[in-house]
């Protein structure tokens, strides 16, 4: 072999190992980024998602409150929810200025809680209504809406007239943190007056359900005026504001136009 067919061989290996160097660092590469690829963080809840989770530990079923520390939880999630976690706009322009009937979407509804949101036009009103046995939690996410509130103080009875005490009677402006009222407190008995357009998530536990003795009920506002002749006990002077309030039928304007839900949808998981 000729000192030329040498060198030449000898270039040919030195190009060779330099390939195979080449190839090996190559498939060292491909490993590494396939391993990294591998690696993968959880997948992250959309909001509503994580809401209807949250129901899920959070409301027990009939006859029961969520705990302090249940009641946190679900508020923080409510808290930060916007119109867009529905699909939803912010600037509402579907409302029609000549149409004062409030409209809802249900959401998702089981046996221990219910989701939807309402939507009130300017100077819509919901009336004075309760929820037995139920634990209401209202986020407001758009709009400004005035919210009236009572408990009832009286026991239970047969009467019409009930007397109850004021638990709120203010307004709130979207963003804004979450109400809630529960089965005998915090304002079951709640009227909504709103002050310009709006939209409320309402999360509610247990869902109404008649056959269940969980109808709504409707009243109206009587001046705390008491005569002699009343044989029930009346609260002290504490400062508090009381009324009477009278179960009526249901009202003209407590009825609602219903839309389909057309947002984001839950992924249900079995218990």
């Amino acid at each position: 072999m000729t000192s030329d067919q040498v060198k030449q061989s000898n270039q040919k290996r030195r190009i060779t190992k330099a390939d195979d160097t080449s190839k090996r660092r190559r498939r060292k590469r491909c490993c590494r980024e396939t391993s990294m690829k591998m690696i993968r963080s959880p997948p992250v809840m959309f909001p509503l998602q994580r809401l209807y989770m949250s129901c899920l530990d959070v409301f027990k079923g009939v006859g029961t409150v969520p705990s302090p520390s249940d009641d946190q939880k679900l508020r923080r999630i409510l808290d930060g929810m916007i119109p867009e976690d529905f699909g939803l706009p912010r600037n509402l322009q579907f409302f029609d200025p000549d149409n004062s009937v409030v409209v809802y979407t249900s959401i998702y509804q089981c046996h221990n809680f219910s989701l939807y949101i309402l939507f009130l036009p300017e100077n819509a009103v919901i009336p004075l209504h309760n929820h037995p046995g139920m634990t209401v939690f209202s986020k407001l996410l758009v709009g400004k809406v005035h919210i009236k509130a009572y408990d009832l103080i009286n026991p239970p009875s047969l009467s019409q007239k009930k007397l109850a005490c004021l638990k709120l009677d203010n307004v709130f402006t979207a963003p804004c943190n979450t109400c809630v009222l529960y089965p005998t407190s915090g304002g079951n008995i709640h009227a909504f007056t709103a002050i310009s357009p709006c939209m409320i998530l309402d999360v509610v536990g247990p869902p109404y359900s008649k056959k269940d003795g969980r109808d709504c009920s409707y009243y109206k506002e009587i001046p705390y005026i008491v005569s002699p002749c009343e044989e029930m006990t009346i609260p002290k002077e504490d400062g508090k504001c009381y009324q009477w309030l009278e179960e009526i039928e249901m009202p003209k304007e407590s009825e609602m136009d219903r839309i389909e839900y057309l947002g984001p949808q839950i992924i249900e998981v079995t218990a």
